[in-house]
């Protein structure tokens, strides 16, 4: 690499910066308002979604809106199939742009004891740790993504568990949007019931997971003493 890791870290902040910047400008809530294009349609209306999906998640675009979004103006089928891969394709994104400009330099940083623990647990069980994080979306999707980039977690296990764990709560949200306009219809109950139910379930999740990532750190900041002690 021809920058420094410091260098390479103010670029990632002003890629960050000006994604943000982006995102307000361009208020993707839009899409839910005023539609997609009508010049485009059919397969190739799908795709563009996708790869715009993609895109503006790696720009911090919450993913419940283009979510809603693809269920409204494309139906529950081809709208989640635009999403999932949008999800991937920008996790995979956020990720390659964490770990190329951002790793180096930020490592050094991974002092505290919660940070520790949870850059041990990304970087032994990524697979297992990202899907549990996929599945209870209880972290942001962006500071997830970039949290394993930080990590030594590899990048195949990264996609996988993204893909496959996104798949419950994009479902959901497709589904509400494509229903929205029925709001006493089944499928628009159940989908927004199970949203609620894994936001609780993630708030329990999270907790339970806090406490369990404090009680090793905890140990190992204990002198050597002390840990025989408690291990008596």
């Amino acid at each position: 690499m021809l920058l420094s890791p410091k260098a390479r870290l103010i670029y990632l902040a002003v890629i960050l910066l000006s994604a943000g910047v982006s995102v307000l400008l361009f208020e993707p809530q839009r899409l839910l308002s005023a539609g997609w294009p009508p010049q485009s349609s059919g397969a190739g209306a799908v795709v563009v979604f996708g790869l715009a999906y993609g895109v503006c998640t790696a720009a911090l675009v919450p993913r419940p809106i283009l979510n809603l979004a693809a269920g409204a103006l494309f139906g529950t089928a081809a709208g989640f199939t635009a999403a999932l891969a949008g999800t991937v394709l920008g996790a995979g994104l956020s990720f390659a742009l964490g770990r190329a400009l951002g790793q180096d330099a930020l490592r050094p940083y991974v002092r505290g004891r919660w940070l520790q623990a949870a850059d041990g647990q990304l970087s032994r069980h990524g697979f297992r740790s990202m899907l549990a994080i996929r599945l209870f979306p209880g972290m942001p999707f962006a500071v997830a993504n970039y949290g394993a980039a930080i990590s030594r977690m590899r990048y195949l296990p990264f996609l996988l568990a993204t893909g496959l764990g996104s798949v419950p709560n994009t479902i959901a949200y497709v589904v509400a949007g494509s229903e929205a306009t029925s709001p006493t219809s089944p499928a628009f109950l159940i989908s927004t019931g199970f949203i609620v139910l894994s936001a609780v379930v993630a708030a329990v999740v999270g907790w339970r997971k806090r406490h369990h990532l404090r009680r090793p750190a905890e140990a190992e900041a204990q002198p050597a003493p002390e840990r025989e002690h408690a291990a008596v």
